[in-house]
């Protein structure tokens, strides 16, 4: 799916007519649903929004945040990469190393989504999880470059998520790197990419929660599956059954799941390209956006 139809699927998504906080709730929903269909372009990335959210809201809880605010912390993981959404197909998914002026283009994400969440009723909620992500506390960060304590505590928290799970992530040049490893970078970048404060209650989580029911997961319970030809995340939602076909998303083979603890079996078949459309998961958008719907 082009950047163009997404946009126009964005515009469909929020054009709803119903009262104003029945509406409120399902342009949230069909906010995620959207963060979810672009998550969807990339094969390897599968669940790094669903990872990136839970992770997010454990810190914020063992911050000390209200439930409220540890609510909008998670919410705001889920949709931090939004702006991909202008992000073309040849950049966003290029396996080698990015030119300058490629990196350029992957660096309008944070503003892209801004920009999208402007005139959104949650949109002043989440918008430092989408814009100030990639800011750094030693200034080096983007788009801004701010530093320290200009960067809010929510954009701190997502920043230090969404590189940890990038780092616990297989991608088509390495393969996932070790827990204890990534703990690892996160200590040695404390003051200078992650903010100290924040990141050390991050190690001191990882310490007292064992953090592998997120990693390497796409859902509570779900391990990720990979295809057994070329090496993409195969997504299993919770509502699949048992012998449904699944689907690589790249090279399209296809395989019969046999339960979330098995591997799946090849069938020798190939998806359709009504197989490979993307569907949002809805009960899993459902869940994280409950968070907050239950403190309405």
């Amino acid at each position: 799916m082009t950047p163009k139809k997404m946009l126009s699927l964005a515009s469909r998504l929020f054009g709803q007519a119903e009262p104003a906080h029945s509406a409120d709730r399902a342009l949230l929903d069909s906010l995620l649903a959207l963060a979810w269909v672009v998550e969807a372009r990339d094969p390897y990335t599968g669940g790094h929004l669903w990872r990136v959210s839970r992770y997010a809201g454990l810190l914020a809880r063992r911050m000390g945040l209200s439930d409220r605010d540890a609510a909008n912390v998670s919410v705001g993981g889920f949709l931090h990469d939004l702006g991909k959404i202008a992000v073309p197909d040849s950049v966003l998914l290029k396996t080698e190393r990015l030119t300058d002026a490629e990196y350029a283009v992957i660096k309008t994400h944070p503003e892209v989504g801004k920009r999208l969440l402007a005139k959104h009723p949650f949109g002043e909620r989440i918008a430092d999880a989408v814009y100030a992500h990639h800011e750094r506390p030693d200034g080096k960060g983007y788009p801004l470059g701010i530093a320290g304590d200009e960067i809010t505590p929510m954009a701190a928290i997502i920043g230090i998520c969404d590189a940890f799970d990038a780092m616990t992530s297989t991608r088509p040049y390495r393969k996932a790197m070790p827990i204890d490893d990534a703990f690892a970078v996160v200590r040695d970048n404390l003051g200078t990419q992650f903010n100290r404060e924040y990141g050390e209650m991050f190690l001191e989580l990882g310490g007292s929660v064992n953090l592998y029911h997120i990693a390497g997961h796409s859902d509570e319970g779900i391990p990720l599956q990979h295809c057994q030809t070329c090496g993409p995340t195969v997504v299993v939602r919770s509502d699949t059954v048992e012998d449904a076909e699944v689907y690589c998303p790249a090279c399209t083979a296809s395989y019969r799941f046999k339960g979330v603890l098995s591997a799946m079996l090849p069938t020798g078949n190939k998806a359709s390209a009504a197989d490979l459309a993307p569907s949002p998961d809805l009960a899993l958008i459902a869940r994280v956006t409950g968070q907050l719907h239950s403190l309405s």
